[in-house]
């Protein structure tokens, strides 16, 4: 599969996706640029029934957690390299926000790695921004200890569905040369213009009753009162697992 071919699959055959062909391209994504070759990541593997059904509520029951081969649950890990150090008599203060984030940032370039590649094997994904949002019950559904936290997750399996691609902004919106050039406002228009032309976009701003589709991000899907409770929560569970003292 060409990456300018890719969407993202929700719904999957029933036919299994075997342990060798998983492990063989999370084993090939760990090429991915990694901080001071540490590769601050793991990943869990769910495949039962009952772990995927732990799981599902916390992704608020979107079908494909329990309609997937296989779910796999993208996590920094500091923790691993941590007890290297203690055990070296090295003193490892990756303690703290930084530390994070540069785990989380290890992490989402392996997890993208293993995406394409998946997809490339004729699989298809499906990435669940829902994991960040409720972390504290994912880290006790998968016993994750001090040190790991969980920022992505995504669903595995042959393809049973074929989509429309979803839109993009067009790349020109996106490039800035040498600083950042902030445009007027007719610009900012005219980059969501076709966004906001497409008969789908045009259907939820009708069946949500708003005035245009930017209010459908603000007032229903992405809310001011969900993303500030949602950050509490980020910030509560970071200090649990000890990356903010």
């Amino acid at each position: 599969m060409n990456i300018a071919d890719r969407k993202t699959i929700r719904k999957y055959k029933a036919a299994d996706v075997g342990k060798d062909l998983i492990h063989s391209l999370l084993g090939t994504a760990a090429r991915a640029a990694t901080m001071g070759n540490m590769q601050l990541y793991s990943v869990i593997e769910t495949r039962t029934e009952v772990g995927k059904a732990a799981l599902a509520p916390l992704h608020f029951n979107q079908p494909m957690v329990t309609g997937a081969p296989v779910v796999l649950t993208f996590v920094a890990d500091f923790r691993r390299f941590t007890r290297w150090c203690d055990l070296s008599d090295a003193d490892a203060g990756y303690d703290n926000l930084l530390s994070f984030l540069n785990a989380a940032t290890d992490t989402l370039l392996f997890c993208q790695n293993f995406c394409t590649l998946a997809e490339e094997a004729g699989l298809g994904t499906c990435f669940l921004g829902t994991t960040i949002y409720n972390p504290k019950g994912v880290i006790a559904a998968l016993d994750l200890p001090m040190l790991t936290f969980p920022v992505a997750t995504i669903t595995v399996g042959w393809p049973n569905e074929d989509p429309a691609q979803t839109d993009r902004l067009d790349i020109e919106a996106l490039i800035h040369e040498e600083t950042y050039k902030d445009v007027d406002d007719e610009a900012i228009r005219q980059i969501y213009a076709y966004k906001e032309s497409l008969a789908e976009n045009k259907h939820f701003v009708e069946i949500n009753h708003k005035q245009n589709l930017a209010q459908v991000f603000t007032d229903c899907r992405y809310t001011r009162k969900d993303n500030e409770a949602m950050s509490e929560a980020l910030l509560e569970t970071l200090h649990l697992q000890g990356f903010i003292k």
